[in-house]
Order: structure tokens, then sequence, then C-alpha cells
């Protein structure tokens, strides 16, 4: 099979291309700019995987790099994740998430139909939901630029199938983790901050609401996800989550837990960082991803922190002089 990853060069992009090229497949990669540029995450793959040039807010880029890779699946992941920089263009926000997936499902119609899609879309579409854990058939109720235009998309996704017959499917996923995850994500945060309070290297951690509650998975539990979603024999949108809530002060015991260290020594509350009450928990229910695709996470919370936070130990304690 030969796939194309818009995205490659994020956390589910690298991993990703790794999980398809172990089992065979070729893989085609779009990114912005310099195709010979290094990647970080996908070094040890690099020489076995094909960058063309592509750009989201260019629909005849697309149409080239499609026409290029000439795929049977595509995985659609690329678009800007840190949901707080949607506030400051909701206007680009909606054309590199909304446009460019509708631009790319259209491109497919008219190119070759046959091609499979996976669109990644966020469980930040229900926002304040009147039901958890939330499920496909909850209401969404986005709340941020970057949710409304994840919602269009998705809602792009299911209407195109509907009307064109295409294999295309929505990959609701909730938050996702892992050692390649970029420092402004509090996931990661937290992780650093253990390990070089650690190595001694850094003395304290600014959080915000630690009572602030999400639902984490290991980013090659979803991953895998997608995979089952586009080799199923009918599309559909799938939740891909743990199920499972867990706060932002789970997360810090989790962490410390792995270097030994007390958090309340070393946390502090800083109020830049609190956001507004959450009246819902964003936990997502994977029962239709379970049952209709046989998705079975390998990867349970606490090895995901604790991978994380070794990977951060080891990069902090070469750090130390």
């Amino acid at each position: 099979m030969r796939a194309l990853i818009t995205g490659i060069g994020g956390q589910d992009g690298s991993y990703l291309a790794e999980q398809l090229l172990a089992d065979g497949n070729e893989v085609v990669g779009m990114v912005r700019g310099d195709v010979h540029r290094a990647i970080t995450g996908l070094e040890a793959v690099r020489d076995r995987v094909t960058l063309i040039a592509g750009d989201l807010l260019d629909p005849p880029s697309l149409t080239a790099a499609l026409e290029s890779a000439d795929p049977q699946v595509v995985f659609h992941l690329a678009a800007p994740s840190f949901v707080p920089a949607s506030w400051e263009d909701p206007a680009q926000a909606m054309a590199a998430i909304a446009g460019a997936t509708g631009a790319l499902l259209e491109i497919v119609r008219r190119q070759d139909p046959s091609i499979r899609v996976v669109v990644a879309s966020s469980g930040a579409i229900f926002g304040d939901a009147d039901e958890c854990p939330q499920r496909e058939t909850t209401v969404p109720r986005p709340a941020t630029p970057y949710a409304i235009a994840k919602l269009a998309a998705h809602q792009l996704v299911g209407a195109m199938r509907e009307r064109h017959g295409l294999h295309a499917s929505s990959a609701i996923a909730y938050n996702h983790e892992s050692i390649r995850r970029p420092e402004r994500f509090v996931t990661r945060k937290v992780t650093r901050a253990a390990a070089r309070i650690a190595a001694g290297l850094e003395h304290e951690l600014l959080l915000g609401d630690l009572d602030a509650v999400r639902d984490w998975s290991d980013a090659r539990d979803v991953v895998a996800g997608l995979r089952l979603m586009a080799a199923a024999d009918d599309p559909g949108d799938y939740i891909l989550a743990s199920g499972e809530g867990r706060t932002v002060r789970d997360l810090v015991a989790a962490a410390f837990a792995v270097v030994g260290l007390d958090p309340a020594e070393h946390v502090r509350i800083d109020p830049q960082f609190v956001r507004g009450p959450e009246t819902t928990p964003s936990v997502g229910d994977p029962t239709r991803a379970r049952e209709r695709l046989g998705w079975r996470p390998q990867y349970s919370f606490e090895d995901l922190i604790r991978t994380m936070v070794e990977a951060d130990l080891a990069a902090a304690r070469a750090a130390v002089p």
C-alpha cells in the first residue's frame, strides 16, 4: 500500500510513518517548505520516506502533492495543534483546518474517489458537552476557533462521504502524548519539569488548574487506530480515547513519582495559566472503535508518563555540566 501523510513531521505523523513502514508499506509525506531538511522524529526512517512539498493554504499545491504521491490512502494530519494559538488568527485557523480539509476531499473526489481518507479531528469539538463521556453522537459545542474549525472539517468528512460515497473517516482523537510532544503542551511541560528538577537544573513547576480533567492516551495507540479506520470495510467516525478522565494533579503525581519527588514541594499555581472553569470533563467513549475496529490500546497512562519522564531525564542529565 502507498500512503500519503500530511503533517508527517508532527508527533502523530512520525509514529504513523514508522508503523506503516514496519508493515512493508510505502510512505510519502507532505511537508511545507524544504523537502530536504531534517525532520525531528523521522530520523530513524528518513531514508525510507519520500517527502513532497505542499501547503494547506494553497489548494493547487495540494492537488500537485496528491498527483505526485498517487496514494491508495491519505492520512490528513496536518493542522495547527496548539489550541490557544487559534485565538491569535481565527481566520487562518479556519482556512488551515476546515478549508484545507474541504480542498483535500474535493481533490480526492476529482482525482480518484477510490482513495481512502482518514482525517484527524479532535475531542475539542464537543466543548462544554451535555454528557460525559462524549460519544460520536454527542452534540458538539466547540468553544475555540480551533475547535470550531475542527468541527467544520469533521462535518465536511461526513458530508462528502454521504454525498459522493468517499471512503472518508474522521478520527475524533482526545489528548494523546509521547516523547515527541512539543514542550508547550502541559504533559511535556510536567514531565520535563519533573526530570529537570530531579537533575538539579530547575526548582519549581508553575501550573494553572490542577483539577482540570483530560483524557490522555499514548500517541502510538491513537495512530494504530487511524490505521484501523483506513483498513475498515466501511468508513465512519470514531472516538479514539482512553475513556478515563484524569486531572492535571494526577499527571503531576505520576510524573514526580517516576523520579521519587514530592510535587507539593515543587509545584506552584500561577494565575496566568488558569483558564475558565470547565463544567463537563473532556472524556471520550471509545466503545465504537473497540467494537467495530477491534482497537485495543497497548500502553497505559502510567507507561506513557514513565516513558516521557525517563526520556526527559536522560536529556536533563546530558545537559548537566
